[in-house]
Formats: C-alpha cells, structure tokens, sequence
C-alpha cells in the first residue's frame, strides 16, 4: 500500500513539474498609440458623424467637443446614410457635401473655441477646441 502512494506521488510530482514554465510570463501587450503625424507634428483627429447622425443633437459629432493641437489637421468623415456638412459657424471653414462615407478635413493652424454645425441639418452641432 506505502508503494502505491508512494507511486502516486511520485506521479503527480513529475506531472506537476511538466506543467511549469521556466519562461517568465508574458508582458501585457501595450496600449496602442495613434501613429505621430508625419514630420513630427501634431496628430490629426478623425470626427465621425455616426448612423442616426441626423436626429441627433450634440452627439452628431463624436468626438464633441473634439480638443487638437494648433497645427492639427481635423477629418470629419460621414459613417451616416444621409448626406450633412461640417460648416464653421463663425466663418472659419465650410466643407462641401460629404454624402455617405465621404470626408473632408481642415486643419486649425490658432488656438481657439471653433463651434460648427449641419447646414442640412442645423440641430448637429459640435465644437473644435485649439489649444
């Protein structure tokens, strides 16, 4: 009977001893960053107008608000099934209109509050903060 316990324990180490690892654990692989903007200037920032962009208000845009870095080029792009535009309320820039799955980009090259809206549907509203 001692020989048979003996045996098992003697099992039961070696098959203790296979599922060990003398390799150290895997590091976490790290959170992925967005790529530098080329020439080592600020990153660009992509908006998305997202499916049922129309009826929304402030989530139209997402990010709202959108903060960048002076110099940041900003691309809105369309992931609606309804045509809209991204127009500066005061001026500053008026994209052309972006039908589904189209784009349009700007870049802010002064820091400041830039509010813009849907010409075709003016209740979408966001706004680009420049620092």
């Amino acid at each position: 009977m001692r020989l048979v316990f003996v045996s098992l324990a003697l099992v039961c180490a070696v098959f203790a001893a296979g599922c060990g690892s003398s390799s150290p654990p895997a590091a976490p692989s790290p959170t992925p960053t967005p790529p530098p903007a080329p020439g080592g200037g600020p990153s660009p920032v992509t908006i998305s107008m997202p499916r049922g962009a129309t009826f929304l208000t402030t989530t139209a845009f997402v990010p709202n608000p959108a903060p960048v870095s002076v110099g940041a080029t900003v691309t809105w792009v369309n992931n609606d099934v309804d045509p809209h535009t991204s127009t500066s309320t005061t001026n500053v820039w008026g994209s052309p209109t972006l039908q589904p799955g189209g784009s349009f980009s700007f870049t802010f090259p002064t820091a400041g509050s830039f509010p813009y809206l849907c010409l075709i549907h003016p209740n979408m509203v966001g706004t680009i903060v420049v620092q």
